[in-house]
């Protein structure tokens, strides 16, 4: 591990996307919490929010791979200009119903969904800019900023929205998120990158797929990391956002779980920080080493540790994700061939997230059958393992920066 070389400045025009990033995440990072009070405070039925939060949720997944290959084949300036568009207008239109009391699910539903599938453009095209506005040297720095601004939006925004939805209601709250998107796409419009950065076009959707798949699977450490990830999803977040609210209430009262979230996301706003302050020769070994301690607040879950304990590994595993975090996204844009690059991405995101919704269904019948506190010790044990395993791999062990 080295300081990293600050002699290779991040351009202006990074600088100018990373503040229509801070501008798109900061609305974002609002949604979760205004969605679900002002669905529940209108309905008074939980499971409108489900179908809610499906309808985002399955058209995101399902377009991720198309994404990927519009992400490859055209400006991805523009795609993600178009996405922002299509979000903000959508939840406009989601704030305009809720404000109005004209409430209905179907309504609601049908704009997640175009929303949800609008993301699914933004996410690969994300990927592929980075490389676009910065040389490759500056990658882990423009990523480290990225994931840092990420993070620090995870804090301060469900905040935000708990006021405003207790101040003003959750209409508003969402509208200031499609406000958000809408200012990010107005921001867009103005930055310009080299006609250069433009892929041409390929032979169709079906050839251009099965080409992205040829590079996924023929780059072996991105196949194994990608399965490890996969694992890590199957194995933490189900875990995490059911048994550690239990647990932790259970032990330590009802505040004792906001707790443990904000330090976790301090976590990863360090970790950001000192990955932007320090370079790696083997950047991906280092992440998965790192990403060992994404496991510990699933360990001090499960030895029933106190809430100080259980703070201190929250916060040591926001690190551990942010470096994992980093590490695959700085390898993968600079080791995965440009014009393919937005198409590995979606692939990588597509086999990780299908994870998650298993882990959530199987967390239920694995406590109620083994208890939640062996339940979460193993979750953890086994998330180390992911994350180190890999190296067992000499072209993940090897791979430089």
């Amino acid at each position: 591990m080295t300081s990293a070389d600050t002699s290779v400045r991040l351009p202006p025009l990074f600088r100018r996307f990373l503040v229509i990033r801070a501008v798109s995440l900061a609305g974002s990072a609002m949604t979760p919490v205004a969605l679900a009070l002002a669905v529940l405070d209108t309905s008074g039925r939980p499971g409108d929010l489900g179908i809610v939060l499906a309808a985002q949720v399955i058209p995101h997944i399902g377009l991720l791979l198309v994404g990927g290959v519009v992400a490859d084949r055209v400006s991805r300036r523009a795609v993600l200009l178009g996405a922002n568009l299509v979000q903000g207008v959508t939840q406009g239109a989601v704030a305009g119903v809720l404000i109005s009391g004209h409430y209905g699910l179907l309504v609601i539903a049908g704009l997640e969904l175009v929303n949800g599938a609008a993301g699914a453009f933004a996410g690969p095209a994300l990927r592929g800019i980075v490389p676009e506005l910065v040389a490759e040297a500056a990658l882990q720095r423009a990523n480290s900023l990225l994931a840092g601004t990420r993070n620090a939006t995870k804090i301060l925004g469900p905040t935000l929205a708990g006021v405003l939805v207790a101040t003003v209601g959750g209409g508003w709250a969402i509208a200031v998120d499609a406000a958000s998107f809408l200012v990010a796409a107005a921001l867009l419009a103005g930055l310009r990158l080299d006609r250069g950065s433009r892929i041409s076009r390929g032979p169709g959707l079906w050839p251009e797929l099965r080409a992205g798949w040829r590079t996924f699977r023929g780059i072996r450490w991105v196949w194994v990391t990608t399965v490890a990830f996969c694992l890590i999803n199957l194995l933490y977040t189900g875990i995490w956002q059911i048994l550690g609210p239990a647990l932790t209430r259970q032990r330590s009262g009802d505040a004792a779980w906001g707790l443990v979230l904000g330090v976790r996301a301090v976590g990863l706003l360090v970790m950001s920080a000192l990955m932007y302050r320090f370079a790696f020769r083997y950047l991906l070994r280092a992440g998965q080493l790192l990403g060992v301690f994404g496991g510990f607040g699933l360990l001090a879950l499960g030895f029933g540790a106190g809430l100080p304990t259980v703070l201190g590994c929250a916060f040591v595993a926001g690190m551990g994700f942010t470096a994992l975090d980093i590490a695959w996204e700085v390898s993968v844009q600079q080791h995965v061939p440009r014009a393919m690059l937005s198409r590995v991405s979606a692939y990588g995101d597509l086999l990780s997230y299908i994870a998650i919704p298993a882990g959530q269904l199987a967390v239920g019948p694995l406590s109620g059958r083994f208890g939640a506190y062996p339940v979460a010790l193993a979750g953890g044990i086994a998330f180390a393992l992911a994350s180190l395993v890999p190296l067992l791999v000499p072209d993940v062990r090897n791979l430089p920066a």
